[in-house]
C-alpha cells in the first residue's frame, strides 16, 4: 500500500481532503481507513471507494445516498485497478445539499488522478 497523491477543496466552510492509494487487497484498505480515522478524529465523514481486480466498493459513511458514487466512477473511467480513493470531510456547519456534495466529492477525486 502506498499513498500516491493528496488533494484539498473547501465548500461552504466544509473541508474535503482527498487521498489516492495503490493497494493490493482489501485488508490494506481496512488498515488505511483505520489509520485515516486515527489521524482525523474530528472529521465528520470518511468516504472511500476502491477497485481491486473484480472487487469494487463505494462507502458513503452516512452521507446522502449516491453522493459518493463519483469516487468509484473516477476509478472506473480512468481504467484504474488496485486503487483506493479516500475523502475526509470536516463539516463546516452549513448543509451543502446532495447535488453540490456529489460534485465536490467527484472534483476531489478527479484532482487526485490529474495531479
Amino acid at each position: 500500500m502506498q499513498k500516491i497523491n493528496e488533494s484539498y477543496e473547501e465548500l461552504k466552510k466544509s473541508k474535503f481532503y482527498g487521498y489516492l492509494y495503490s493497494v493490493n487487497d482489501v485488508s490494506e484498505v481496512d488498515l488505511i481507513i483505520e489509520e485515516v480515522w486515527k489521524n482525523n478524529k474530528k472529521a465528520r465523514h470518511v468516504v472511500y471507494a476502491y477497485k481491486i481486480g473484480n472487487k469494487e466498493k463505494c462507502y458513503a459513511d452516512k452521507e446522502p445516498m449516491g453522493t459518493t458514487r463519483g469516487l468509484l466512477d473516477v476509478i472506473n473511467k480512468n481504467n484504474l485497478d488496485n486503487t483506493l480513493i479516500v475523502v475526509v470531510r470536516y463539516f463546516g456547519g452549513v448543509l451543502i445539499g446532495s447535488g453540490p456534495l456529489t460534485r465536490i466529492y467527484t472534483r476531489v477525486s478527479v484532482s487526485l488522478i490529474k495531479k
